[in-house]
């Protein structure tokens, strides 16, 4: 009798170690998880930081160099203008017009050349952070497959 329940004693705390363990274990595992989970939404923040950072830059350039054209572009009227006031024939005010016509037409189309540059550079700028944490989400779901 006394083997018997001696048996039955090891094998009680046989199965409790076990279940200890597999439980050790298993918090270990949430923990590293959870962890590993708030990394994650860490990088994942600092990549949206990133990416209006970037936004907020592209907006700013975009916008100051709208204004450096706005005010090239109301120079160059004010000229043409003043240069059309004192034209002395009508021979002469055509050309004038012609010239100024041409040159506002190309500044124009410069002018958005570099702004549709701004805007391109600007939105790959942003969401080269967002792409980056896509990317290394996807691996990370992929390794765990």
């Amino acid at each position: 009798m006394q083997n018997g329940s001696e048996a039955i004693k090891a094998n009680v705390e046989r199965a409790t170690a076990a279940g200890q363990q597999a439980f050790r274990e298993n918090v270990e595992k949430s923990l590293g998880a959870l962890n590993e989970i708030n990394s994650a939404g860490k990088r994942n923040l600092e990549a949206v930081v990133e990416s209006v950072t970037a936004a907020t830059r592209g907006a700013e350039t975009l916008g100051a160099q709208a204004l450096a054209y706005s005010k090239k572009s109301w120079e160059d009227n004010v000229s043409a203008a003043q240069a059309l006031s004192s034209a002395k024939s009508v021979q002469e005010v055509v050309e004038l017009q012609t010239k100024w016509a041409k040159s506002a037409i190309e500044s124009y189309l410069s002018e958005m050349t570099r702004m549709t540059e701004i805007v391109s550079s600007s939105v790959n700028d942003s969401l080269k952070p967002l792409n980056e944490r896509m990317t290394a989400t996807v691996e990370r779901f992929q390794s765990v497959r």
